[in-house]
């Protein structure tokens, strides 16, 4: 193996231990729970994290299970991004970005990474899809910027339009859900404390 092979072998395994870290974190898996759920090493998945140790794809199909993700998710051109934008911008047309299957749920990740204290999302709602209630720990805001969704703060029900923003403090649960039959609704979340 020549030395260009072996560095850019080393920095794709980089980036993507980078990314398992990242996500793991915001999901709130610790190491030894991974580790468990993918009957390897505590020393194995950090240096997976790390970038130190290769990673054959069946381990990266398990770490996917357990993160919920496809593997698609640790397969887009962020390599490409100029390395002082790396940590900064995230340009249009090379976002990372999860779809729901059959949820009818689509999410972009616009912040450059996920370990941040702050992180922002859009979220794509198809006709009739939504969220069930859940809680997140920390603040969390929205900006509609398509559509109608129809929101639920505790026992509380909202319907917002385009340009409409809102703020929820987790202290109770939320939902999301559009109510259209025709036309998605777009959301811009803004997370605070780590907490996607």
């Amino acid at each position: 193996m020549t030395n260009k092979i072996r560095n850019e072998a080393d920095a794709e395994n980089l980036r993507i231990g980078h990314q398992i870290r990242d996500l793991r974190k915001a999901k709130g898996i610790t190491l030894v729970e991974m580790a468990e759920r993918i009957k390897r090493s505590v020393g194995y998945v950090s240096q997976v994290e790390r970038g130190v140790s290769a990673l054959p794809i069946p381990i990266l199909q398990a770490i996917c299970k357990v993160l919920d993700v496809q593997m698609s998710w640790f397969f887009h051109t962020d390599l490409e991004a100029p390395l002082e934008e790396v940590n900064h911008i995230v340009r249009g047309d090379s976002r990372r970005s999860l779809n729901f299957a059959g949820t009818g749920i689509r999410e972009e990740l616009l912040s450059p990474r996920l370990s941040g204290q702050l992180q922002m999302i859009l979220t794509t709602f198809s006709p009739g899809a939504g969220t069930v209630a859940r809680e997140r720990k920390g603040e969390e805001g929205g900006l509609l910027q398509a559509g109608t969704i129809e929101l639920g703060i505790g026992e509380k029900r909202f319907l917002l339009s385009t340009g409409d923003s809102f703020i929820l403090t987790g202290d109770e649960p939320h939902w999301v859900r559009n109510p259209s039959d025709s036309e998605d609704a777009v959301v811009v979340w803004t997370i605070s404390g780590g907490g996607y």
